[in-house]
């Protein structure tokens, strides 16, 4: 009977025990647990991030059981659980990317090639920038002098320098590669917005944008976004944007961000940024990263946001005497994420 109550008592999603059930209750209400998080496929442990998610099976102080198994038949990028080592081996040749093959697509000419057509209808597209100093109190203020996108099938779709509308006067060569003769023939910055904002609304309105899944206008993926958008003076709604740093999945375990070098080399299996940066190795990192999230798997939910009206009175303190009844695992059931899962734009 002990074994029960102490049951009744534990978070069916993260384990954590509790000594009243209205304790559980406020966890439950205030975490957010549902079925689009990061989860353990051996005991079935809810966490928050997959950095949360890799400590479990293979940090510092993971847990045993699922350490061992995960040792034999788990993938180190994805995390998944295999069969068999023999499928284990077959799934990582799979999952592991090799690093961008670079070639004169890679690289714009001081002429600046835009628009290439590669026959495609993409619906999703990946921004990186390479910023030089534009001066500010010791070089903080960043100026755009090259762009990048590329479509969901890693062809480029727009690569130029930019012409910058003040003086640079740091360069940053040994990490941009860039020099004043790049950007003396580059596109004026107006110019630049005009054709990136042709590419994401794809003929549409920017005021009727409404949806990632309705109309024509095209899902933007990146890496820190904001600050890059401000730098090309660009706006695009919020819903439509995809940004690996703010994606709870993929941030530390303390909820600050992680680097797009970091993500590649530990989700993906390779190395990016090592010596010149290069925006078009960024892109493909970051779309790389948002179609591997994009295509999990998860158990289909009705409104599957905690903030949909619909989900409002799921855990109302006005139910509390209600929810103190209901198992743990009946709570998790109406529990929704407090994110948007990636998956559901696959939906």
């Amino acid at each position: 009977m002990e074994f029960a109550e102490s049951s009744r008592k534990k978070c069916a999603a993260c384990f954590r025990e509790f000594n009243k059930m209205e304790h559980l209750v406020d966890h439950i209400r205030t975490s957010y647990h549902s079925l689009h998080e990061p989860t353990c496929a051996l005991c079935n442990k809810h966490c928050r991030s997959f950095d949360s998610l890799r400590e479990h099976l293979i940090g510092p102080l993971p847990k045993q059981e699922c350490k061992k198994l995960f040792k034999i038949l788990g993938c180190e990028f994805c995390l998944s659980v295999l069969e068999s080592p023999h499928a284990l081996r077959l799934h990582q040749h799979r999952c592991r990317f090799s690093g961008v093959n670079y070639g004169t697509m890679s690289r714009p000419a001081n002429k600046s090639t835009t628009g290439v057509d590669n026959g495609f209808s993409y619906h999703v597209v990946a921004l990186a920038c390479q910023m030089v100093d534009g001066g500010g109190n010791n070089g903080s203020m960043d100026v755009c002098a090259r762009v990048c996108m590329v479509d969901e099938y890693e062809n480029i779709i727009f690569h130029v320098y930019v012409k910058p509308p003040i003086p640079v006067p740091n360069y940053r060569y040994e990490n941009s590669g860039i020099g004043g003769e790049h950007l003396r023939d580059g596109m004026p910055l107006k110019q630049v917005q005009r054709r990136i904002e042709e590419f994401l609304c794809n003929g549409e309105a920017m005021w009727k944008i409404r949806s990632p899944k309705a109309g024509k206008a095209r899902i933007l993926v990146g890496h820190h976004l904001h600050p890059l958008l401000q730098s090309l003076h660009l706006e695009y709604p919020s819903f439509m944007i995809r940004d690996t740093a703010a994606y709870p999945p993929l941030m530390k375990t303390n909820k600050l961000s992680n680097s797009l070098k970091y993500l590649t080399q530990t989700y993906l299996g390779y190395d990016i940024q090592a010596g010149v940066q290069d925006p078009y190795e960024d892109c493909v990192a970051t779309m790389r990263l948002y179609l591997r999230m994009r295509n999990q798997v998860h158990q289909r939910e009705d409104y599957p946001q905690a903030s949909d009206p619909r989900n409002r009175n799921n855990f109302a303190p006005s139910r509390q005497s209600e929810l103190e009844r209901m198992s743990p695992e009946a709570m998790l059931t109406i529990s929704r994420s407090d994110y948007y899962c990636w998956c559901l734009d696959s939906m």
